[in-house]
């Protein structure tokens, strides 16, 4: 028999405060959010949610349609003949009859699962919300889960790397802010090739939108970076999840996403070693942070001191890095490093060579020994200066 002693503060042990009870019930309230992510039309969102709606309709689920676009798809339309819709909600505006989401009828009907298509849309003045994502956001508070999709292109945080990647301007758009709020994200991944092929065979537009969509948007340029950025999205987001959900039971980062900290002092070594950190970061796509631990208090900092931190600040908001200076107040410099790098989940740690000699370092301690022994999932690597060994 195994034995496993946790220390009665443990969060799996710990007691739910009265607001946390509330909390819990109110989050068991509201309906889950699944959102299908694709790098361009046509990759298949549509098709997979319909999929799964069928196989969740089989085990007894309540599934009905909202919103969804065939694009005259036929393997699409053939799957949503079988699955109840639910009429859009006639508004007239201008003299005009438009249809939007009913969201009330919905709330009405209160089916276990929906299915609302095209998020980024904006919606005809006298609907509910002004964007169809608000929609979502009332079906979603009235208890009932949303299945949903939609293109990398239409992430507000994006939108000026489309832009420079295809020169277009796409005006509707999602905030990223609801993206974290899905309790599932799953990406339809296609290659840039086979993407291209089903558009030449008349799956993704009618025939007359086919040449100029495979010059312009659906170049085979276009859907690789386009598909880069899907992929490094989704990780992001993924890897931010389960650092809020998991990171706080574990005692180092998950991985997913690199995340690289340079440790500077003030010696000959410190541009060479975030410059040597912005090359690593660059190659593996990973965030940058670069870390000065000091014994003073920064206010009584010399001249010389602050034009070395100005120096190193340029050079964070060159490389795009996050600059941090911390003040020991009496902690070991390994710790201070420890505890920087388990707030910030990162991944690898860039040292320089130890400037304490072989004495020193038996009687106050490895750094990089300290580092190893109190972290876990965390690779170090030490930059060499060129000195002799002592």
């Amino acid at each position: 028999m195994e034995v496993l002693w946790m220390a009665d503060n443990h969060p799996y042990f710990r007691r739910k405060t009265p607001e946390e009870y509330l909390r819990d019930i109110g989050e068991s309230k509201r309906g889950k959010l699944k959102l299908y992510i694709g790098a361009a039309p046509g990759v298949g969102k549509s098709y997979k949610m319909l999929q799964e709606a069928h196989d969740l309709r089989s085990e007894g689920n309540d599934v009905v349609i909202a919103f969804i676009e065939a694009h005259k798809r036929k393997d699409t339309e053939a799957l949503i003949k079988d699955l109840e819709i639910i009429p859009l909600k006639e508004i007239i505006y201008k003299g005009k009859s438009f249809y939007e989401v009913d969201v009330d009828a919905i709330i009405q009907r209160k089916p276990d699962f929906v299915i609302v298509d095209e998020l980024a849309h904006t919606n005809i003045p006298g609907s509910n919300h002004p964007k169809r994502y608000m929609d979502v956001e009332e079906i979603l508070e009235a208890g009932i889960d949303v299945m949903s999709a939609m293109n990398i292109q239409h992430i507000e945080s994006v939108n000026d790397i489309v832009q420079q990647i295809t020169g277009i301007v796409v005006r509707e758009r999602v905030p990223d802010t609801f993206l974290q709020k899905a309790n599932e994200l799953q990406l339809i991944d296609v290659t840039p090739e086979a993407l291209r092929k089903r558009l030449a065979e008349g799956k993704i537009y009618s025939s007359n939108k086919i040449e100029q969509s495979l010059r312009n948007f659906f170049t085979t340029t276009n859907l690789a970076a386009l598909r880069e950025l899907a992929l490094r999205e989704i990780a992001n987001e993924v890897d931010e999840k389960i650092e809020q959900t998991s990171g706080k039971l574990l005692d180092g980062p998950i991985g997913i996403h690199e995340k690289i900290l340079v440790c500077v002092h003030y010696g000959p070594t410190a541009e060479k070693l975030i410059r040597r950190g912005w090359r690593m970061a660059n190659r593996l796509k990973a965030e940058l942070y670069i870390l000065n631990v000091t014994s003073e208090n920064p206010e009584h900092f010399s001249l010389e001191k602050k034009r070395k931190i100005e120096q190193w600040q340029e050079l964070a908001k060159q490389f795009h890095a996050s600059f941090i200076l911390e003040q020991q107040n009496n902690r070991k410099p390994s710790d201070v490093i420890i505890e920087v790098a388990k707030r910030h989940f990162i991944t690898q740690i860039l040292l320089g060579q130890s400037a304490r000699t072989r004495w020193e370092e038996i009687k106050k301690g490895s750094i990089v020994n300290t580092i190893m022994r109190k972290t876990s999932n965390i690779d170090i690597h030490i930059v060499a200066d060129g000195r002799s060994v002592q």
